[in-house]
């Protein structure tokens, strides 16, 4: 005969775990320990009629050859049935971890899960067996009370993926919330209170621990659940319960804090358990609750884990601006280094911050050469440099801060980030998973590629700045879009190159030795050299700066190709190539970026990519299109997350990324695209519906196709036409679209089209005579022609390209010194018969000059006889 069986003081995981064993040995008799929890005692008050349980005294432990066992794996939790069964063969499913007490030599399963009843429930999917919804209901209450209802730490997705299961076979939430929680019984609630009475908080660390004690003659159940309410009453870090009942005690202990592992006490105690839940029960004449009280007192500093402060967080040297750094200057520096703001320090004492939503404003109305002063926020929060992780985690929330800067005797050392908070408490890795940093780069050879790609004389001094690199002990790398580029064979001949060294020097040495010009930047340590062939090399520092204070010369933390290719912003843009003469030509790839390119791809290098810098989202939309490569899933997801964060850009920075999208091919697919990732909502207020905004795009990319064909080519303010498009045209929209304007050319464009809009100059044109069309539209520049007649809704659309294509390719034959050459007086009349010639030669492109100088004298001396007339009149 089999038997299945649990640890006293059953609680629902145990309980939901012999009913799940039962499913797996249906032969086997389910015997109920000798002591039940309070809540499991109050389940079955109700319930216990449906399964066939039976007690230890009913059985013939003579014919007992098999016993299995749940949710312990130690004889001492068995109570009076450990001398029954120790010779038995004895299988095994429990989640506890395995210790020095832990029965040997068994079968079935013990994993690291969050309630035994995963195990068990992951068993019977594998054997196919079917469970009733009431079956699913009592094992969803093992696994929600042991797992907290998936919040405890100790829970996995194997948890998560029970739970789901048990949803689909029918498991009743509400029952299982009903007994999940019931009420403490009049025993258990004056145990409660008298433990609440009888407690002490010790505080180690910052960490605050309850020990609490309790005596009586009597045993009562539920000490685990008591001693949680105990944690949530006194918002304790960890709590301790010492009860003797009768002659044993209870200890019981539960922890809330990540920095507090509570089991090994426990385990001195002969107990077991998890790191934030375990148990014990001592039977010793020698020990009173006073005794094992003290004894965890004196443990305690040994399961206190060091509180994680400003010092461990914070990054240290702080980059600083001055008060009468300008705006564009800080704004320069906020996209170079990647960081969301900087402290300001006058005098040696910090005096303001400026934030990067603060210097967007400023740009966005025209300010860039204001000083910072004028716009940092001046009452600046701060901690100290042995504040706790905790502590920071309240002021971040309190005051919706996302730095902190940290000081000691009143001098700034240092500053902490949201990121550098989520980093400490999910992992180093939870925020730059994505993708892993390879530990060594993947690496190949591409000096075939190079030559075959890049004229020889780019190869050759791409060779001669790695050469002269190595000369001055510094290592010289290829970066960015012309690494990729040369992957995807495509050409590009923008050579960016990050320097393990002094950019600076190195610019000025190259000039010094083979000449040409260089124009650097001190504060950025960057150089642009232009060699005396007319290339252009812009040469970066591979470290940044920072400031003690300002005016001070300038400190310098040295950084590493891997670290600047890590502030880039996708994977396929952060490889570089060596230049050093040993390994020339070589792939440096810490990312996947070869990887993600062969599978066209699009990933970012980081998950706050989009937050930190949202204008990113457009320019993977721009690669995407270039390249006919697709975001991955895990990007696109980041993208929508971070869409809200386009609000916070200011509108030129917004332009300049938008412009760049629309001036590539393709912005039918750009738009989209927008649309699919629901962006527009976050650039404009006022989108026109879909339906309308694809006719008119499908109208301008065939208006400037054929201009193309004609070797016409649109100017590049033209882009804004593109975002016109996306407008409902009403009159908040024309305010809004001047908004994104980047130069003079873009604000004209859009008042001559918005001029021939309010007009509404096309209802004029009565007659489909190109002459005709010449007299309303002449003195309009192609590009905004292009623009009103793709996006007016009218059924003139054909005859408006007509008339645009042949005005662009006529040459006119008639000027003002042929006028003047006809006897015609130079005069205001000009313009008048010059826009006449014009109108001639659009409806009949055979005609000569001087058939078309006689039309133009027969209008000009119908004029005159109609002058005269009206002169004797």
């Amino acid at each position: 005969m089999k038997v299945i069986t649990s640890h006293t003081n059953l609680d629902f995981d145990g309980l939901a775990s012999m009913i799940g064993a039962k499913k797996l040995y249906p032969q086997a008799e389910l015997i109920l320990p000798d002591k039940v929890s309070s809540h499991v005692a109050y389940f079955l008050g109700i319930y216990k009629d449906i399964f066939p349980f039976k007690r230890q005294t009913s059985i013939n432990w003579e014919h007992v050859n098999h016993i299995i066992v749940v949710d312990t794996n130690s004889y001492s939790r068995l109570g009076n049935l450990e001398t029954s069964i120790k010779h038995l063969p004895i299988t095994i499913f429990d989640h506890h971890p395995i210790t020095s007490a832990s029965i040997k030599e068994t079968k079935g399963e013990i994993s690291a899960v969050g309630a035994t009843i995963t195990i068990i429930s992951e068993h019977i999917q594998r054997n196919g067996i079917i469970i009733t919804p009431f079956e699913a209901t009592v094992f969803a209450l093992g696994l929600y009370s042991d797992t907290g209802s998936f919040t405890y730490e100790q829970t996995t997705s194997r948890d998560l993926l029970v739970g789901a299961w048990l949803l689909q076979c029918g498991a009743n939430l509400s029952v299982v919330d009903q007994f999940r929680e019931a009420p403490l019984s009049e025993t258990e609630r004056s145990l409660f209170l008298s433990l609440l009475d009888n407690s002490e908080r010790i505080v180690i660390d910052s960490i605050d621990i309850v020990i609490s004690t309790h005596i009586q003659s009597y045993y009562t159940g539920n000490l685990a659940y008591i001693t949680r309410k105990i944690l949530d009453v006194t918002s304790a870090d960890a709590a301790f319960s010492i009860v003797k009942m009768g002659e044993k005690i209870f200890i019981t202990s539960r922890a809330s804090s990540e920095r507090v592992n509570v089991l090994p006490i426990i385990k001195e105690l002969e107990g077991g358990g998890h790191r934030n839940a375990a148990s014990a029960m001592v039977r010793n004449d020698n020990e009173t609750e006073t005794t094992i009280k003290n004894f965890i007192k004196t443990m305690l500093p040994t399961i206190v884990s060091p509180a994680i402060t400003a010092k461990h967080l914070m990054t240290s040297p702080v980059r600083v601006v001055a008060p009468k750094t300008t705006i564009e200057d800080v704004s320069k520096m906020l996209y170079r280094y990647g960081h969301t703001g900087f402290p300001v320090i006058e005098d040696g004492k910090l005096v303001g911050i400026i934030s990067r939503r603060d210097v967007d404003k400023a740009l966005h109305h025209g300010l860039g050469h204001a000083p910072v002063k004028g716009y940092m926020s001046r009452e600046v929060d701060t901690i100290q440099i042995n504040d706790s992780l905790e502590h920071i985690q309240e002021v971040m929330i309190e005051k919706q801060i996302g730095r902190l800067p940290v000081l000691e005797n009143g001098h700034l050392i240092g500053i902490v980030s949201r990121t550098d908070v989520i980093q400490a408490t999910h992992g180093n890795n939870s925020l730059h998973a994505n993708p892993p940093a390879m530990a060594k780069p993947f690496k190949r050879k591409l000096e075939q590629e190079m030559k075959h790609l890049l004229p020889k004389t780019i190869v050759s001094l791409l060779r001669l700045i790695g050469n002269e690199a190595s000369q001055l002990g510094m290592k010289a790398y290829l970066i960015g879009g012309m690494v990729r580029d040369i992957l995807l064979n495509r050409i590009n001949e923008d050579m960016d190159i990050v320097i393990e060294g002094d950019g600076i020097q190195l610019a000025q040495h190259l000039q010094d030795k083979y000449g040409g010009h260089i124009r650097s930047h001190e504060n950025f340590k960057t150089a642009t050299w232009k060699h005396a062939s007319g290339l252009k090399i812009d040469i970066t520092t591979a470290r940044t700066e920072y400031y003690d204070f300002p005016a001070a010369l300038p400190k310098v933390e040295i950084s590493t190709i891997k670290e600047d290719l890590f502030r880039r912003d996708f994977t396929i843009n952060a490889m570089g190539i060596c230049l050093h003469s040993d390994e020339f030509s070589e792939l440096i790839d810490y990312f996947h970026g070869y990887e993600h390119l062969i599978h066209r791809k699009i990933k970012v290098l980081y998950n706050l990519s989009f937050v930190e810098d949202p204008t990113r989202i457009f320019r993977a939309i721009r690669f995407e299109n270039r390249f006919h490569f697709r975001m991955d899933k895990q990007t696109e997801t980041l993208v929508k997350e971070s869409a809200n964060n386009i609000l916070s850009v200011s509108k030129p920075r917004l332009a300049n990324e938008i412009s760049k999208l629309f001036l590539e091919e393709n912005q039918l697919r750009t738009f989209k695209r927008m649309e699919q990732l629901g962006l527009l909502p976050f650039f404009l207020k006022n989108f026109d519906k879909e339906s309308t905004i694809k006719l008119r795009m499908e109208r301008l990319v065939h208006a400037s196709n054929l201009l193309r064909k004609d070797k016409i080519e649109l100017a590049n303010s033209f882009w804004i036409v593109y975002l016109l498009c996306l407008t409902n045209l009403k009159d908040e929209s024309w305010d809004e679209l001047k908004e994104f304007s980047l130069r003079k050319e873009d604000q004209k464009l859009l008042d001559d089209i918005q001029s021939l809009w309010e007009q509404d100059v096309l209802q004029l044109v009565t007659r489909s005579d190109l002459g005709n069309w010449h007299s309303f539209f002449s003195t309009y520049e192609l590009e905004s022609l292009v623009a009103y007649f793709s996006v007016a809704p009218n059924e003139k659309y054909d005859d408006s390209l007509n008339y645009l294509l042949n005005r662009e390719k006529m040459t006119p034959k008639v000027g003002g010194r042929d006028l003047k050459e006809y006897g015609i007086e130079p005069g205001p009349i000009y313009k008048e018969l010059l826009l006449l010639g014009e109108s001639i030669q659009l409806n009949n492109p055979n005609l000569t000059k001087d058939e078309i100088m006689n039309k133009i004298l027969l209008f000009n001396n119908k004029e005159d006889i109609d002058d005269n007339d009206n002169h004797r009149e």
